[in-house]
Formats: structure tokens, sequence, C-alpha cells
């Protein structure tokens, strides 16, 4: 049933007064005279999320669903749940419960577009809020990996033992390869972006200056190999606690659209201030901000709709933090029928109100969520 939205529609590169004609795609953009001062943005994507709602993703099906519902309330069309560093055990049963749910799709939920592995392939020297239960990427974890068929993004620190295999190999088959938990120096780090390319694949980096060396003079670091590596996309959690506003600016100058928002979310996002976990660690909300009893950050509270408001707040204009949770991810993840709003791509959009805070989301041309 075809359907008509009418507000200021945030293109790639500008604003249009106008309307949009859609079924499941979108049909037709026209420019008119409109009275709603709304605006509409294409569906965020949020590539690297723990949970939200007092979910977690390694909880299993059910949580799976529910912290996706969350996070597609706050604008996510588009979502990763992402595991944490277990014992191998674990994170196996997790794959295969994002699968499940897969095959299964929730039509109350965001679009499952597959698992970001954000452990154990991590180096035990940058946790950060990560277990202490890293392995090896090794032949035959590889193998199971691959084997259930849904993952995405494999974050890996290029440093460890069966680095340079698994990225080829990764790579190779389609998934997205992300420098992250690292101790790597900027050689090892640019070495390796170099080594996805050549395999085939797009290079990332995992939330850009958390848990990765920081930029030196004399030693640039991975944060450095990322910005100027000319194929790498990059996260950023923009909560403002984990990455200053400057260093976002910087990082947006230097990498523009390889530059991509995620939350990091941990099951506490949504949750009030107080006791939650991350990974079966105890941590604290306080102001906002996830802490781990030594004070590490650990995760997030974030939602894409605030790294929005966040990146407006700080110079951005509408259509560059449009295009930081929406097309540039699907840039990176090789999304090519969403992230933008154009005439053939997914009816996937969010309707926000004049203070930037969401009204309407629609995921397939379905109406899924409002605010009224």
């Amino acid at each position: 049933m075809t359907e008509t939205l009418s507000g200021r529609i945030v293109l790639h590169d500008r604003i249009l007064p106008g309307s949009i004609r859609f079924d499941t795609h979108i049909e037709a953009i026209e420019a008119n005279t409109v009275r709603d001062d709304c605006f509409i943005l294409p569906g965020f994507i949020d590539g690297h999320v723990h949970g939200g709602d007092n979910a977690d993703t390694m909880d299993g099906v059910e949580a799976i669903r529910k912290l996706s519902r969350f996070h597609m309330r706050h604008g996510t069309t588009t979502i990763l749940p992402t595991t944490i560093t277990r014992p191998w055990g674990d994170v196996m049963q997790t794959l295969h419960a994002v699968a499940e749910v897969m095959r299964h799709p929730d039509d109350q939920g965001p679009r499952i577009h597959g698992v970001h592995l954000e452990g154990p392939f991590v180096s035990p020297h940058k946790l950060g809020a990560q277990p202490p239960f890293t392995i090896a990427p090794t032949p035959d974890k590889l193998d199971d990996v691959l084997a259930v068929g849904c993952v995405r993004v494999v974050t890996l620190a290029p440093e460890i033992d069966h680095a340079e295999t698994a990225m080829a190999r990764l790579a190779a088959a389609g998934v997205r390869v992300s420098i992250g938990h690292t101790v790597a120096d900027y050689e090892t780090t640019f070495n390796a972006l170099c080594r996805i390319c050549t395999s085939g694949g797009v290079p990332g980096g995992t939330h850009l200056f958390n848990a990765m060396l920081p930029v030196e003079g004399r030693n640039p670091g991975p944060v450095t190999a990322l910005m100027c590596h000319d194929a790498s996309y990059a996260e950023m959690i923009f909560d403002t606690h984990h990455v200053h506003p400057a260093s976002f600016t910087l990082a947006s100058k230097v990498m523009g659209d390889r530059l991509l928002f995620v939350t990091d979310a941990m099951r506490g996002a949504g949750q009030p201030d107080g006791p939650s976990s991350l990974g079966g660690q105890d941590v604290l909300i306080r102001d906002g901000v996830v802490r781990l009893p030594n004070g590490s950050l650990a995760g997030s509270v974030l939602t894409l709709d605030q790294a929005l408001r966040n990146a407006v707040a700080h110079g951005s204009a509408l259509t560059q933090a449009s295009r930081l949770v929406s097309g540039n991810p699907a840039g990176y993840l090789g999304l090519h029928d969403r992230g933008t709003l154009d005439i053939g791509k997914l009816a996937d959009m969010i309707v926000l109100d004049r203070d930037l805070h969401i009204r309407e989301v629609w995921i397939g041309g379905e109406r899924r969520y409002s605010a009224a």
C-alpha cells in the first residue's frame, strides 16, 4: 500500500522540503512547500551494540529481540547485535541465537543484519571492558564462526597469533575485519589494513580512540593508521565521554564519510542510573557514564538518535550527522539498498521533530513506532 510522508527530507548533501511516496521501497521524492517542520531521515544503522532495556546479546534469542526493539524506538532500523569476550562455548551459543532471530524476523523490531563478533580475538593487554577470555583466531575457530553464517564484522587485534591468516580469510569471505582492542603500532595497523584490502575486504576500526594506543608525535599509533588509510572506515562512540568533541571534529575532517557512529550500548541503555552488568562483570551507571569498578569505561548507554543530536550540537550539519548514523555505516557494511533516501532504496525512514527527537520509525514501508 502506497504511503506518503511530507517534511524536510534530509538527503545526502542537502535538505529538501517535500514529500516521499513509498511502499516497501521509495517510489518518488518530490519537492514542494510543506507546513510540517519535521525532518525525514534514512533509518539508522548500528553496527556495534551489546544491549539495551536490561537485555544483552549474550542472553539469547528473546534478549536479542528485546534490545533490538529498544534501539528501534531510537531510530535504529538495521542492527548488528554484538558479542563480548566470553568462553568460546558462550560465544558460539550467541552466534546461533542471532542466527535463529534472523531466520524468524521480528515484525515489531528492526532488521537484524548479522553479528558483530567483538571478542575473543583481541589483545589481552587492551581489554577495555572485555572479560579475560581472549583466544587466537585459529583455523578451527574460524571454521566455527563462518559455519554459522551470520557474522558480518569481526573485531581483531592484528598483533596476536594467527591474525594475518585470519584477516585474509575473513576478508575473502566478505566479513568486515575491524581493528580494535589492540596494542599494535602504526606500522602493524597500516600493514593489516592493506592486507585486508588485498584480500578483497573493506577494513575498519572498532571504536576509534578507545582500546588502542593514543596518537603521539613520534608514535602515531593505530588511530593515525585508521584515519590515514584511504580505504579504511572507523566506528566512533560519540556520547562525548568516550571521545572528546574536538577529537570527533578532527576525525571527521580527516575521514569524511569513512567515519561512522555506533552506540556500543550495554544492557543499561534506557535504564536509570545504578548497578548493572556487562559480560558477567559488575558495572555502575552514573550520569550517563558506565564504568567498571576500576574506573574503566564499560560500553555506553548511548542511542543513535542521541549521537546524532550530539554531532549537531558540536557543529555538524544535519546532513553530515545523518550520514554518520546511516549512509556511512551502510557504505562500510556494503548495504547498498539502504542508508540514503533515494528512489529504489528500502523505505526505512525516521521522522524527527524540530528538536531532533524521534517521532516515527518506518521499516520497509511499515510504521513500526510512533511517539504519539
